[in-house]
């Protein structure tokens, strides 16, 4: 496995797409990672044979740690910020604008950018181990890239707690509760078992049946292209202040 990251896609022959991202540092997502996985949710979705899409990550620990610190630090320059948080909006923009279902499967810890990959699919299930947490006020940023799509999901109160206790993780039974995950299972093993009975029974019904419920599910969301530019470019100037840059190097000490 390549110590830079890798995503894969592959077609089942019932129509079940399964794009999966791997990255040593628990599934961290650098720049180049981000373009990889929304070019596979394009191309997944842009293929007349998928018929449901499984977002998944690699290992059985941490579902995603979001963006990668060691790349945070080498961004020098505001286009450079702007470009790189660019990264997670084109994401979430290739979930929202897919015409297929995309159902994401959480093992583990979901962090920062993490959060906003549940929140971008339209089904989720977790394990009991997947708890989350909002991170970004702790070192210097917000979750402004992706706060759209959490809070389209958990709502504005939920998403408070979640920002504001930027340093405690909150249980994958409170996220259920609050919206973000849809199942709740003990283990990885029941997890998958429930997850490819339902991807099967998706990719049985009517396809466009399927196409017109994603575009109900993301209704209101149209100019998210422009919203979320916006905000890529509001953490990408962040990025470069002082305390943002000290913060990140103590979480890179410990």
């Amino acid at each position: 496995m390549s110590d830079t990251g890798i995503v894969t896609l592959t077609l089942s022959t019932d129509g079940i797409a399964s794009i999966s991202f791997f990255h040593p540092a628990q599934n961290s997502l650098p720049a180049d990672l981000l373009k990889q996985l929304t070019d596979k949710i394009n191309e997944a979705g842009n293929d007349d044979r998928t018929r449901v899409i499984i977002l998944k990550s690699g290992g059985d620990r941490t579902f995603c740690a979001g963006a990668s610190f060691d790349e945070l630090m080498q961004i020098k320059d505001k286009k450079a910020g702007a470009e790189f948080f660019s990264g997670f909006a084109n994401v979430i923009n290739a979930c929202r604008k897919s015409s297929k279902i995309i159902i994401a499967r959480i093992q583990g810890k979901a962090v920062g950018g993490g959060v906003g990959l549940a929140a971008a699919a339209d089904y989720c299930l977790a394990t009991e181990f997947a708890a989350i947490k909002l991170s970004e006020l702790a070192i210097g940023i917000g979750p402004f890239v992706i706060s759209p799509a959490v809070i389209r999901k958990i709502g504005l109160s939920a998403f408070s707690q979640l920002t504001i206790r930027a340093v405690d993780f909150q249980t994958a039974q409170w996220a259920k509760q609050k919206g973000l995950y849809n199942e709740v299972y003990a283990d990885i093993t029941a997890m998958d078992e429930s997850l490819y009975t339902l991807a099967q029974k998706l990719a049985s019904y009517h396809p466009h049946a399927l196409s017109g419920l994603k575009q109900i599910l993301w209704e209101g969301t149209e100019n998210w292209d422009e919203l979320l530019a916006e905000r890529a470019a509001i953490s990408g100037e962040l990025v470069l202040s002082e305390f943002t840059q000290q913060a990140l190097n103590r979480f890179l000490k410990k």
